[in-house]
Parts: C-alpha cells; sequence; structure tokens
C-alpha cells in the first residue's frame, strides 16, 4: 500500500472500554483515559464507542451524558433548570419522539450557521471583524432566520399531528373534538 492510499483509509472507530472500576480505556493509546479526554476526542470529531467491558453493551450516550453532567454543573449551563424539568416531562410521552428529531434538527441548523460564518470570515481583517461586531445582532438575526423559519414550521406540523391523534383518539370512544 503506497501513502496516498493509506491516507486515503477511513480511520477505524476507536474503542474505549469502561471497566467495572468506572476506568476508560482506550484501546489505540493502550491507556486509560478520562472523561475530559474523551471530550477532547468529540471536540476533535474522532469517532468512537464506549463499550462495557462486563456486558459488552455500548454504553457511548451514557458517556457522553457524563460529560454534558460535568459541563452543566460547572462554570455557566446550557440549561437551566425549568428546560431541563420540561425535558424531564417529555420521557414517556406522546412527542419524545418527535422532540428528538426536533431539537436535532435545531442544533445541525446552529452548527451549520456557525459553520457558514467560519467559512466566510476567514480572511477578516481587523477593521472587518470592527464593522461586523458593530453590525452583530441584525447580521446574527439574518443568518438564523432560515432555521428559525424550519423550527416554527415544525412546531406547526408537530401541533396539526397531535391534534389529529388527538382527534382520532377521541373519536375511538366515541367522542368528538371541538375544532
Amino acid at each position: 500500500m503506497n501513502n496516498a492510499t493509506a491516507a486515503q483509509a477511513p480511520e477505524p472507530q476507536r474503542i474505549i472500554k469502561k471497566y467495572p472500576n468506572r476506568r476508560l480505556y482506550d484501546t489505540v493509546t493502550s491507556s486509560y483515559i478520562t472523561l475530559s479526554e474523551v471530550k477532547t476526542l468529540v471536540m476533535k470529531h474522532e469517532p468512537f464507542e464506549v463499550l462495557d467491558v462486563k456486558t459488552g453493551e455500548n454504553i457511548t450516550r451514557s458517556i457522553l451524558l457524563q460529560i454534558i453532567l460535568e459541563a452543566e454543573a460547572s462554570g455557566s449551563p446550557m440549561f437551566t433548570a425549568p428546560v431541563l424539568e420540561s425535558l424531564i416531562r417529555f420521557y414517556g410521552n406522546a412527542m419524545q419522539g418527535m422532540l428528538g428529531g426536533y431539537l436535532e434538527k435545531n442544533i445541525q441548523s446552529v452548527i451549520d450557521v456557525q459553520t457558514r460564518f467560519a467559512e466566510q470570515s476567514k480572511g477578516f481583517t481587523p477593521e472587518m471583524w470592527t464593522q461586523y461586531l458593530s453590525l452583530q445582532p441584525p447580521v446574527l438575526q439574518a443568518m438564523m432566520g432560515g432555521s428559525l423559519e424550519q423550527s416554527k414550521t415544525m412546531l406547526a406540523q408537530m401541533q396539526e399531528q397531535m391534534q389529529k391523534q388527538t382527534g382520532q383518539l377521541l373519536g375511538a370512544f366515541g367522542i368528538k373534538s371541538s375544532p
């Protein structure tokens, strides 16, 4: 295999093993790592999976939630208590699946805006940054406008679907819903 072929070969999925003593073992570096180092892998977009050594179960989500918990507990949290309470109320709710998709699409929209902004601002001079900062709210609103419209549309669709489901449920019991 030549160097060009080696450079094109996809990176294998990194496996991190979690032992019963709560330690994480990185099979690529053959060393124990911390949650902070797992967070670094996430920040670098390095693919990985965390497996429980005892059961073989994929516990990646659990480890990612631990990282979020640590981030929320230290410094400035991203979520307020009322937002977290609302999220908890959605578990087991008929809307749980739709909310997950809604949040995922909106977070992806923010990431897309951030990526576009980073690409467009690569050649900014100090003068251009000064001018940009003076215009920030209108620029940000324009950049986010599309994703906000998507959010409104998706919420309207969710509301419409809930109304249909409620009408069907009530109809099954012989109750007519009011429009």
